[in-house]
């Protein structure tokens, strides 16, 4: 199986890369055309901000390519935030393969909540082969300051000042605001679950 994640303007890849070869995965990391064309499976990860991240992928004409893949693809993170239809973040318009928005944590003054959202919340309402094996309200790390609402692609929900969308799925297109990467067991089950889609 060919595996590939995308390479953009955005961190994290490696940890990614790191925890596909601790489930004995391995994986391009590549941004040609071609090669993500031909993948089985492709990985959309990232940490950063996303009108710098979309001004890359429009440069290079992955943000078409992107929409176009016929395999299934999972977005992380910035990388499930880039699907979205736009993000307040710089009021950047995304992908658009999810019809969420994406908004900022406005904690109420009488909240404690910081923001960003770091460190481990559970996720529940579990709706997808994504979660096979994913107990409800299993715990995953977030680092986030921003969300996708809720909507017709929710395929799972995390609260944190409001409840949200911390994973979406339309068609072939899959996404996590968590990093499954570095949320132990559960995390691991998610990515070989997508990979066995």
């Amino acid at each position: 199986m060919k595996i590939v994640i995308i390479k953009y303007n955005a961190g994290n890849i490696r940890s990614v890369l790191f925890a596909l070869e601790r489930i004995g995965a391995e994986a391009l990391v590549t941004d040609e055309p071609d090669r993500i064309q031909s993948a089985d499976k492709i990985i959309f990860p990232g940490v950063g901000e996303a009108s710098s991240a979309m001004q890359y992928l429009r440069e290079r004409k992955l943000d078409l390519l992107i929409q176009d893949l016929r395999q299934p693809v999972l977005g992380v993170c910035l990388g499930m935030q880039l699907l979205c239809a736009h993000s307040e973040e710089n009021n950047t318009e995304c992908l658009g393969v999810f019809s969420e928005s994406v908004k900022k944590f406005m904690p109420h003054a009488n909240e404690t909540l910081k923001v960003p959202q770091m460190g481990w919340n559970n996720i529940y309402d579990l709706k997808s082969d994504l979660f096979a094996g994913i107990r409800e309200n299993s715990y995953c790390y977030f680092v986030h300051g921003y969300y996708a609402g809720l909507g017709e692609t929710t395929i799972a929900k995390t609260d944190y000042v409001q409840p949200y969308s911390s994973a979406l799925h339309k068609d072939n297109f899959y996404g996590v605001q968590f990093h499954p990467e570095k949320s132990a067991e559960a995390g691991e089950r998610i990515l070989k679950n997508f990979i066995q889609l």
